[in-house]
């Protein structure tokens, strides 16, 4: 299947369907009509092989308590080994309903309020809510930005964890919205900083299959043979991988014994949700079916982003569209052109656009713009083309 009998087979309209993208504009952005550029799903079908399962579960017409099968665990521990060299044994997996809320979970298992939770800015803007709406503090320390391109400043992050006693970081990995995919040296770096101060590092690799060209995606808990599992909570799941986010299922992995210990204490507390039967089996048909289907989609974005960027720092040289090792969203700076202050007016209001604005992802981030590009590339030509025309206006 080449790429236009994908793009023909799988998108999909999806106004009017009660999409957050295309029909939560109002309540988002003020207005309709905008053209949605924002929120992170996708708007391809998901893979044959996850329609199919879900159809077959609905045929079956019962929806009742539901265990995990041996299946699943073996699929989802192949993907993993295949693809990240990481096997996942069975005792290792809990499950959540989503990453954010695992987040959550994991602050409340392992912290106390006021202590302190750190995130490395730029970063998906419920990283900084899920730590103050549980009564955290929020150690905010932010990446080396230089011409497109973020990495971590480890002095920066050490000082911050002696300075503000952190006891957790929130690690995105690989980086929302930076686009980074770390290496394995900036991991084995930022855990050893972790570790030298007994800092619990939960590492949220929601993006891990969405990875372009030569960059590897390195799980933390594979960094130096393993070296920092005791120190490491691992969250991903299938929603990113296979556009399945409202199917609320995801994991938790905890490979040592004595974290597992605690958090199975903190959960044992909780009202604890059954698993979703439907994001199971859309999960377990994606890992062992769904590989394929993916690599179309990397390709679409992979395109996608080959335009943006060649495009908009050809037309507008002071552009600058930063790197994309991982994600399917991008940022863009727009500061050589628009004042960081008129940005969301030139957006919306002149280029009608719906996208997410950089300053919800970080303080110093306003004149950014985040862009998803999982979707049609008539839409992303759309959008160059009103960015381009709304500066040479």
């Amino acid at each position: 299947m080449n790429k236009q009998e994908f793009l023909q087979r799988y998108l999909v309209d999806r106004h009017g369907t009660d999409c957050s993208k295309w029909d939560g504009l109002m309540e988002k952005f003020g207005e309709t009509g905008l053209l949605p550029m924002w929120v992170a799903d996708m708007e391809f079908r998901t893979c044959d092989a996850i329609r199919e399962a879900l159809e077959e579960r609905v045929r079956h017409g019962v929806f009742g308590y539901s265990v995990v099968p041996d299946r699943y665990y073996e699929v989802f521990s192949e993907w993993m080994e295949r693809r990240y060299g990481f096997p996942v044994k069975r005792e290792w997996v809990r499950f959540s309903t989503g990453c954010v809320t695992g987040i959550s979970w994991m602050i409340h298992a392992f912290t106390q309020p006021g202590d302190s939770c750190m995130i490395l800015t730029p970063v998906y803007y419920p990283f900084h809510n899920v730590v103050t709406n549980n009564d955290r503090k929020l150690v905010k320390v932010d990446l080396n930005y230089s011409d497109g391109y973020f990495t971590m400043d480890y002095e920066a992050i050490e000082r911050a964890v002696v300075e503000h006693k952190v006891k957790l970081f929130l690690m995105c990995s690989p980086h929302n919205p930076a686009g980074r995919v770390w290496t394995e040296e900036e991991l084995d770096k930022v855990l050893a900083i972790c570790k030298r101060h007994g800092v619990l590092v939960v590492s949220d690799e929601i993006h891990q299959d969405i990875v372009f060209g030569e960059n590897r995606f390195v799980p933390a808990a594979v960094v130096s043979g393993g070296r920092y599992r005791d120190i490491v909570v691992t969250l991903n799941s299938a929603s990113k991988t296979f556009n399945l986010a409202t199917l609320i299922h995801s994991h938790i992995i905890i490979t040592d014994e004595g974290l597992r210990e605690t958090y199975d204490r903190f959960a044992s507390g909780l009202n604890r949700t059954e698993i979703s039967i439907m994001g199971m089996m859309a999960a377990m048909a994606g890992y062992e079916k769904g590989g394929e289907w993916l690599g179309h989609v990397l390709d679409v974005i992979g395109d996608n982003y080959d335009y943006l960027k060649e495009t908009l720092e050809e037309k507008l040289p002071g552009v600058r569209v930063c790197g994309l090792e991982g994600t399917y969203l991008p940022m863009i700076d727009l500061r050589t052109y628009v004042e960081p202050d008129k940005v969301q007016d030139f957006v919306q209001k002149g280029c009608r656009l719906a996208v997410d604005y950089g300053e919800w992802f970080g303080d110093r981030y306003k004149g950014f713009i985040r862009m998803n590009l999982a979707t049609d590339p008539a839409y992303v030509r759309q959008a160059v083309e009103r960015i381009v025309g709304e500066i040479r206006m």
